[in-house]
């Protein structure tokens, strides 16, 4: 697959720091496989990370591949965590020197509630924009409303949204093309929805038996198609013309090689229709932060 499509993608670190993901039965990934992880993301053509303070030791892990590996550094994405007490400065500077980079691509807060209630300190965020410490300044939300509100800041450059089959442009289409609009930078992530895609059907899981009719219609769509749900799930996102970038985190350097491996150069208009037709009533089973 041309490296220009896997450009498009955006590696998350947080299986690197932490044990995450609905799916997720290996734990917390190696140093060792993240750093195989690291090596063929950026041979691929995937340059940009996104991390974050609260995903544990995240920073370092990637500020050790840099260290080892000078010649393949990525820009990196990271987040404020939701309170702090530290100035920004001092901050920006400790993720600089954990990271190995001499740039943040972006300094986003890690949602809507952290970014008002420290909207004092976006001044000092304009000011290292200025400094060259950061390239652009985002905010990750999770609803529609919340998008409405950011867009009213002008001086937020990236608007990081979930967009995935089921969270799909009958719920994001408008808001992100208003904010195209405006000129914003769309960020994509829950493209795999945490792994909820891939659990059974008959699983015990409470969030699967809520969204089971759901994941039944999912199911049907690649039967037809003869696809496979990974195949299916990021060909859709990251076909979408108004997004610009494409979050997937993964636990080992077998399921990137995969990752990469189901992109196609297009998709049929048709295909994107039916999953279209998916339409969720409950919206708060497609936040993750909601589930049990």
């Amino acid at each position: 697959m041309s490296k220009i499509l896997n450009n498009k993608l955006i590696l998350g670190t947080v299986q690197m720091g932490l044990a995450y993901g609905i799916n997720n039965t290996i734990g917390k990934v190696s140093l060792e496989e993240s750093h195989a992880i690291l090596e063929h993301a950026y041979d691929n053509g995937i340059t940009i990370l996104d991390s974050a303070e609260a995903y544990g030791n995240a920073h370092e892990v990637i500020g050790s591949f840099h260290k080892k590996n000078p010649t393949k550094l990525f820009e990196v994405i990271t987040k404020l965590p939701h309170q702090f007490d530290v100035e920004i400065n001092d901050k920006v500077d400790a993720y600089l020197n954990d990271l190995h980079v001499r740039q943040l691509h972006a300094l986003l807060f890690h949602s809507y509630s952290s970014y008002k209630e420290n909207i004092k300190n976006f001044n000092s965020l304009i000011q290292l924009k200025a400094s060259g410490k950061i390239k652009h300044i985002g905010v990750s939300v999770y609803t529609n409303e919340e998008i409405e509100e950011v867009l009213l800041n002008e001086e937020v450059d990236i608007i990081q949204l979930p967009f995935n089959l089921f969270d799909n442009s009958n719920l994001r289409g408008d808001i992100i093309a208003k904010a195209k609009t405006k000129g914003k930078t769309i960020h994509t992530r829950s493209a795999l929805l945490q792994g909820l895609f891939f659990k059974d059907i008959d699983s015990d899981n409470q969030t699967v038996k809520s969204l089971k009719t759901e994941l039944m219609q999912l199911s049907s769509i690649t039967k037809n198609r003869k696809s496979s749900i990974a195949k299916l799930a990021l060909n859709y996102c990251i076909h979408q013309r108004s997004i610009d970038n494409v979050l997937i985190g993964v636990d080992s350097k077998a399921q990137l090689v995969n990752n990469i491996s189901v992109l196609s150069p297009t998709i049929d208009q048709d295909i994107i229709q039916e999953i279209n037709n998916i339409k969720v009533s409950n919206i708060n089973l497609l936040n993750p932060s909601l589930w049990n």
